[in-house]
């Protein structure tokens, strides 16, 4: 098994609805479950003795806090009375006073959100920013990145579609997708067509049928928020037009998640040029189509969910 395999349930394993004032300020309705009738309450999923008939799942916080002693350890302990269990702590920024740290927590897929935004909100100082669902630890520190790297070097052949299938889980995203963008994408101040007239060479499980119409010019590493909701993070391989995208919230995704961070930015464009390093002219000319078809994808159109290639060389 390849390490990044990855653990997530079925997705209508989770169903959820719009419940509390807090959770609709935030936008988070998708990620309140909808109990069923039988269903076990959630007070008894706390039993040591009746854990394992309980359903849970990984849920992604992103908090801003004072940066000072003893701010996340109230944090992690409000969290533990309502019954989270951190298992991952990002510090993304320390700046005026202020730190964002993204945690994620296992929580019972039966017990609305709404408890733990709730219990947040009461801590002075703290702000949440953002709650979706994660499927995997994003962990920058834990060299998953690196590990990739070395698959894609050792299958070169399926490099791409390795790198844009391992993308969501490695970035707290919902989908990602390899595009090419017009032959002016470097030419000085001219701006690179819109995503709708690009191609799409590879694509994530989960991406949309239909690509949202977002103008990702100019080709450099920065986030990007879309009217709809959906937030990008965008990196270009400096290779012959060729992008990457991951994307998280919007109509498809979780309406709680928050925009990409620039610490995540910043290492999505360190994932890029270590991929480009190692594919070289893989990512140019006609090497490239190539590339799409061993991902399984056809241009201009997303792989279907579970078909690529590349899923089933890392997620079996």
């Amino acid at each position: 098994m390849s390490v990044f395999a990855d653990p997530a349930r079925d997705p209508e394993t989770f169903r959820h609805r719009h419940r509390g004032e807090t959770a609709r300020k935030l936008g988070v309705g998708k990620l309140l479950s909808e109990p069923e009738s039988k269903r076990r309450t959630p007070t008894a999923a706390y039993s040591a003795k009746d854990e394992r008939e309980v359903d849970f799942m990984l849920l992604r916080l992103r908090v801003a806090l004072p940066d000072r002693p003893g701010s996340l350890g109230q944090v992690a302990r409000t969290l533990g009375v309502v019954g989270a269990d951190i298992v991952s702590v990002v510090v993304l920024e320390r700046v005026g006073g202020r730190a964002v740290d993204d945690l994620t927590v296992v929580w019972p897929a039966s017990a609305p959100v709404d408890r733990v935004l709730t219990g947040l909100a009461a801590i002075p100082g703290v702000r949440v920013d953002g709650v979706w669902r994660g499927t995997e630890l994003s962990e920058p520190s834990s060299g998953r990145e690196v590990a990739l790297i070395g698959q894609v070097a050792a299958n070169p052949q399926n490099g791409l579609a390795t790198v844009v299938d391992a993308a969501p889980a490695l970035f707290g995203a919902d989908w990602a997708v390899a595009i090419l963008v017009g032959s002016d994408w470097a030419g000085g101040g001219a701006r690179a067509r819109a995503w709708s007239d690009s191609s799409v060479i590879c694509a994530s499980w989960r991406t949309p049928d239909v690509p949202p119409q977002v103008d990702i010019a100019p080709l450099r590493p920065r986030a990007i928020s879309a009217a709809d909701g959906i937030h990008l993070a965008v990196a270009p391989f400096q290779r012959g037009g060729l992008v990457l995208v991951v994307a998280r919230g919007g109509a498809d995704g979780d309406a709680g998640a928050p925009p990409f961070h620039g610490s995540e930015v910043a290492r999505l464009a360190q994932l890029v040029g270590a991929t480009a390093s190692v594919l070289g002219e893989r990512l140019a000319g006609p090497g490239l189509a190539e590339l799409g078809k061993a991902g399984g994808s056809v241009a201009g159109t997303p792989a279907p969910a579970g078909t690529t290639a590349a899923s089933s060389s890392w997620a079996a």
